[in-house]
């Protein structure tokens, strides 16, 4: 049986669709508090549903019995409720369900997480921190980490409103991104479970094709057939943001955005020649959103 926790968020919802699609026996971890329509979403595809919370070690050793796997795609930054935070989630909580997969004695563990940035910031520590523990804890590891997610950085929750021809553009928007579905994250992490190429291992994962910011507006300029109104925050204001930010969270957010700034071009030749996954593309993604 595989465990996925974080089921009832994006990724992970992605993740058990697949899985589920597969015929594969699976449990995600839900939280009392969870939004009962994707729990109900999840039981209509044959999930078990276990009640537990990363910080509530006693339940993640329930909700481990039995599994053989265990995807991990869960965040404080994602949904927050009472209690929740980057330290006690993304780095407590975290080594709380690898310890409990340590003691359920469960076969592979993979971990989504994401690259190096460059800058230093409360998520991105909490993520290595959890890694670095992965590694020597004598599970089966993947470490699988994607770049920025096209359908959570290309809308308007982050400034960028295709519907409205509107993009609020980080740093001067000339550095190229690897752009990546979250779909293609969820199907990287279901190949990962039966191909040897993936033990104990990190993957970093980036789109098709590496596109500037800029360029991302052009191909929806082009796609909607009229001009973006762009809008430019200058990395000297976001590295203020980020020394000035009173929270990790609000931190971390900065911390992102400079990575964004700085952008980052992964070579996926290799990868996907070990994992064979048809990728899709920032194209894709502005035709679709029509």
């Amino acid at each position: 049986m595989i465990l996925v926790v974080g089921g009832t968020g994006l990724l992970g919802g992605e993740i058990c669709r697949l899985l589920s699609a597969k015929g594969k026996a699976i449990r995600a971890l839900v939280r009392s508090t969870s939004d009962q329509s994707k729990v109900a979403q999840l039981e209509s595809l044959n999930i078990e549903a276990a009640l537990g919370d990363l910080k509530d070690r006693f339940s993640l050793e329930d909700a481990c019995r039995g599994i053989d796997t265990l995807i991990s795609t869960a965040s404080a930054t994602h949904a927050r409720q009472d209690g929740d935070s980057i330290q006690t989630v993304d780095l407590e909580g975290q080594l709380n369900l690898i310890d409990a997969a340590k003691a359920n004695r469960v076969g592979r563990f993979v971990l989504i997480s994401f690259p190096e940035t460059g800058n230093e910031f409360a998520l991105q520590t909490a993520k290595r921190r959890v890694e670095e523990q992965l590694k020597v804890s004598g599970l089966n590891y993947t470490i699988l980490q994607p770049t920025f997610f096209m359908e959570v950085w290309l809308s308007p929750a982050l400034g960028f409103d295709a519907a409205n021809a509107k993009a609020q553009i980080y740093g001067s928007g000339e550095n190229k991104i690897s752009w990546i579905s979250y779909k293609d994250v969820a199907k990287f992490a279901v190949a990962s479970l039966d191909n040897p190429e993936a033990d104990d291992t990190v993957v970093e994962l980036g789109g098709p094709q590496a596109l500037s910011p800029l360029e991302v507006v052009k191909i929806f300029e082009e796609r909607q057939g009229r001009d973006f109104v762009v809008q430019r925050v200058p990395e000297q204001a976001l590295t203020a943001q980020k020394a000035a930010a009173g929270d990790p969270l609000t931190q971390s957010f900065a911390g992102l955005m400079l990575y964004y700034a700085k952008g980052n071009v992964i070579d996926m030749r290799e990868t996907l020649r070990k994992f064979p996954v048809q990728l899709s593309s920032v194209d894709d993604y502005a035709q679709a959103s029509l």
